[in-house]
């Protein structure tokens, strides 16, 4: 399935460890939510003074995000993240 965000609107992946640095596995539920994630798709931007303006983002970027914000959604088996741009803190470089 594609999904293609509308507007100001972003979709992620949030990028999840695996294992604590010291090498013990965690429970799911023990785990504080992912704030960093690969950006999928974006929106078109948003409207400013009737012109469109694009958005900071693309497609490959690696964000850091409000750790709350957004809806979590789940796509063939993989859960994904829709954001307002106003919820990405950073690009990750």
């Amino acid at each position: 399935m594609h999904i293609k965000p509308l507007g100001k609107n972003v979709l992620i992946k949030p990028l999840t460890e695996k294992e604590t640095k010291s090498g013990i596995l965690l429970p799911a539920s023990a785990k504080e939510k992912p704030q960093e994630g690969k950006v999928i798709a974006v929106g078109e931007g948003k409207w400013e003074n009737d012109k469109r303006v694009p958005l900071s983002v693309k497609a490959g970027d690696k964000v850091l995000f409000k750790q709350y914000g957004g809806e979590e959604i789940k796509v063939d088996g993989e859960e994904l993240k829709i954001l307002e741009e106003e919820d990405i803190l950073a690009i990750i470089e």
